[in-house]
């Protein structure tokens, strides 16, 4: 293949990358809305279009695949194809939390709900899609740097989750009646603390794309 070829097939590797995670942000950002609006409507969408991020995946590792195969790859276009493969994973995972998220939706119907700790997930929810977002454009524009300070505020999200945590278990003991629907929040905080931490895995692949060092962050 010649160069002009290869380097054309590695855009569209991006752009097919960029394109799975944001219709993945558009999937977090329906899921807690549904969550905190009680729209089951909208949950039910979430759920039945996780389909076609499950197949974002799969096409990315097969051209992934197919160029380390068939153009074996070195340096910099190596670490481009091994981006790609992992981080649609972590997206590909972020997709099932956003589904799991609406699932709970739909369980949650006629049960007795507690408003203060539904506003308080919202703004989690708002964060994370924040995270989210912000590594995509990070990815887009190989900006380690960016990167780095994205995977910080990872910290913000930890710490929503500690305190709903802490409020939601206050606000059970006032309201006994609400505890399925504390049951469920926990699961909620749960799923959106991972998809924060995925998002701070796709800064670690940033940064592998662009320095060739792996870490933790």
């Amino acid at each position: 293949m010649l160069r002009t070829k290869f380097e054309e097939e590695l855009d569209k590797l991006h752009n097919q990358f960029y394109s799975m995670g944001t219709e993945v942000l558009a999937q977090i950002n329906k899921t807690v809305r549904a969550f905190v609006s009680h729209d089951r409507e909208l949950a039910k969408e979430v759920i039945e279009e996780d389909d076609a991020i499950n197949e974002f995946e799969t096409k990315l590792e097969k051209k992934s695949l197919e160029i380390i195969a068939l153009q074996q790859p070195v340096s910099n276009d190596l670490r481009t194809v091994i981006t790609v493969l992992k981080a649609s994973s972590d997206i590909e995972r972020m997709g099932d939390h956003a589904s799991s998220i609406a699932k709970a939706t739909i369980r949650m119907k006629g049960e007795e709900r507690i408003p203060v700790v539904e506003e308080q997930i919202n703004l989690m929810g708002k964060t994370v899609k924040q995270m989210v977002e912000e590594a995509l454009n990070a990815y887009i524009n190989a900006d380690d740097v960016k990167a780095y300070e994205i995977a910080a505020s990872d910290e913000l999200i930890d710490n929503y989750f500690r305190d709903i945590q802490a409020l939601a278990v206050e606000e059970i003991r006032k309201s006994p009646d609400a505890v399925f629907a504390g049951k469920e929040y926990f699961q909620v905080l749960m799923y959106l603390e991972r998809i924060g931490d995925y998002a701070r895995n796709i800064c670690e692949w940033i940064i592998y794309l662009k320095t060739g060092k792996i870490i933790e962050l």
